[in-house]
């Protein structure tokens, strides 16, 4: 079995050959003994692991990659094969899609308890691993992997190198930042609009004619395989989550009415919030709460976001720019920071900063009277005192 197992590694390592690291690769302690890498389907896992592949193989480091939905998989036990790998010399073993594999929290458990090894894995989502009957989420370093953000976007494209900045300096500095970006040749409003569009998920830039198409298949390959093969939803019921995912898509943030929801949904007002929170950690949704924790957080008045503006375009006919513009400083911002609605502006950044979110001709009314408040404005290639261009806010990560 694991020459087998080898055979298509050697067949998939042709197939990832992108150079260009993600935000996160540099962050990621790779001397854990057991570190999950979950994220969306599409945003770069398993090039990820790959690229992590090739470093260890350069170093001569005996390692093994595993993709779990394997078919030739089904009725293996996983544990006598990587014993096998184990007594091989096996140091490090990579596992693709462990949430497609029946009990993998328990496996991954034993793997962690008996074997001087170390793993990385994936998954779409990181509910399995916290809420682990087998009690994993004390054995495993998490790591969340967001789709491109602006800058990651900009880099890929015109293979540049682009710093990342502290939302405390942009707010102070924003105008020297955009003057120091090495930027010039670019028409910044257009690459934004186009990153908008379809500049979310990296396999755009493989599949760019059938983009669309290609993220509604993905989106449904999550509810329909990943959610359903964690236990969260019936298989007969996923079509009430993409019939959610289209109502919200419909609806104005600012508008949540979860009676009116649920009712176009056609489902009760109490699965209204499981589903929610599902959609939410399988990174479809983004859902920006009151200053409070818990389940309460799906129960109170909130801003119920699709989870990035590519969602957007492919599943609303007309969005309103006013929700396009909310959703991509939601996305970029809630990744690195926390952030909350605002009674006066739209959100608050670290329960200080009150930002508005509007065009370039958006004023300060609703914020005049706030401290540290901003207006994040589109249309605008450089701000001006306390109003900021909006695509500077895709410089986070």
């Amino acid at each position: 079995m694991l020459q087998t197992i080898r055979k298509y590694q050697e067949r998939l390592k042709k197939s990832f050959k992108i150079s260009y690291k993600r935000y996160l690769y540099r962050s990621i302690n790779f001397d854990d003994k057991m570190i999950a890498i979950f994220g969306a389907r599409g945003v770069g896992k398993t090039t990820t692991l790959f690229q992590y592949l090739g470093e260890l193989e350069q170093r001569n480091i005996k390692a093994l990659y595993i993709s779990l939905d394997y078919p030739f998989l089904s009725g293996v036990d996983l544990i006598e094969l990587i014993e096998e790998f184990v007594n091989e010399g096996g140091e490090y073993l990579l596992l693709d899609e462990v949430h497609r594999y029946e009990e993998f929290s328990s496996y991954l458990k034993t793997i962690y308890d008996l074997f001087d090894i170390k793993v990385v894995f994936t998954s779409s989502s990181a509910t399995s691993i916290l809420n682990a009957k087998s009690d994993l989420s004390r054995r495993v370093t998490l790591y969340n992997l967001n789709g491109f953000s602006f800058r990651e976007y900009l880099e890929f494209k015109h293979k540049l190198s682009l710093n990342k900045f502290d939302i405390k300096d942009i707010f102070s500095n924003h105008i020297e930042i955009v003057n120091s970006l090495p930027l010039k040749n670019l028409d910044m409003l257009k690459e934004f609009q186009e990153y908008i569009e379809v500049g979310y998920y990296p396999f755009y830039f493989d599949k760019r004619t059938s983009y669309y198409q290609n993220l509604l298949n993905t989106i449904n390959l999550t509810i329909d395989l990943d959610l359903t093969s964690l236990g969260l939803v019936e298989q007969k019921y996923t079509y009430k989550l993409k019939k959610l995912l289209e109502v919200i898509c419909e609806s104005k943030p600012f508008e949540v009415n979860y009676t009116k929801i649920a009712g176009l949904a056609e489902i009760s007002r109490v699965k209204l919030y499981d589903y929610l929170a599902y959609l939410n950690d399988g990174q479809m949704l983004l859902l920006i709460d009151e200053n409070i924790s818990g389940i309460k957080k799906v129960q109170k008045v909130a801003k119920i976001y699709l989870n990035n503006t590519n969602l957007l375009f492919a599943y609303c006919q007309n969005s309103e720019i006013g929700t396009v513009r909310e959703t991509f400083f939601a996305n970029q911002v809630s990744h690195v920071y926390k952030l909350n609605i605002s009674k006066n502006g739209d959100f608050v950044v670290d329960n200080r900063y009150t930002v508005e979110v509007g065009g370039k001709n958006k004023s300060f009314e609703q914020i005049k009277d706030m401290p540290d408040s901003f207006v994040a404005a589109d249309e605008m290639k450089v701000g001006f005192g306390s109003k900021i261009p909006l695509w500077l806010f895709g410089f986070l990560y």
